[in-house]
């Protein structure tokens, strides 16, 4: 991606708002970026074109699932200023509680990293970090 690139030739961080914006489905969820010192959170604001259920009303766990796949993607760019992105491999995500009507947040810790391969994992949360709504565990083959 050429934002990816851009901040390599210019030796500066990628602008995270940026990326997810030029990312259409990123744009679609209104996904946008916080950054605190290595530490970049995900947010996207609820929006009733989310909710999978009408009855609860529940966020669809495809939206979930990609919140936690793009923060796990992000944090893998952020750390390693990679000029694409990395692929996954594999991915596991335990759905914990149910996601409501309100703004969710997401964020990554990459648990080891190899050569070739990192191993993320990834949380999403609502209006308490310490009650996840839904976890991530994968594999990505770094570009």
């Amino acid at each position: 991606m050429e934002l990816l690139v851009r901040a390599a030739n210019d030796g500066v961080a990628p602008d995270m708002d940026a990326l997810l914006a030029a990312v259409p489905y990123c744009a679609w969820l209104g996904v946008r970026a916080h950054i605190a010192g290595a530490a970049l959170t995900l947010e996207m604001p609820f929006d009733a074109k989310l909710v999978g259920n009408q009855m609860i009303p529940a966020i669809h766990g495809g939206v979930i699932g990609s919140l936690l796949e793009t923060a796990a993607i992000a944090q893998t760019v952020w750390e390693n200023r990679s000029l694409a992105f990395p692929k996954p491999v594999d991915i596991t995500i335990d759905y914990l509680r149910t996601g409501r009507a309100m703004t969710s947040y997401a964020s990554a810790r990459l648990a080891r990293q190899g050569r070739r391969v990192v191993n993320v994992h990834a949380q999403m949360w609502q209006d308490d970090a310490a009650k996840p709504i839904a976890a991530l565990r994968g594999h990505f083959l770094l570009p």
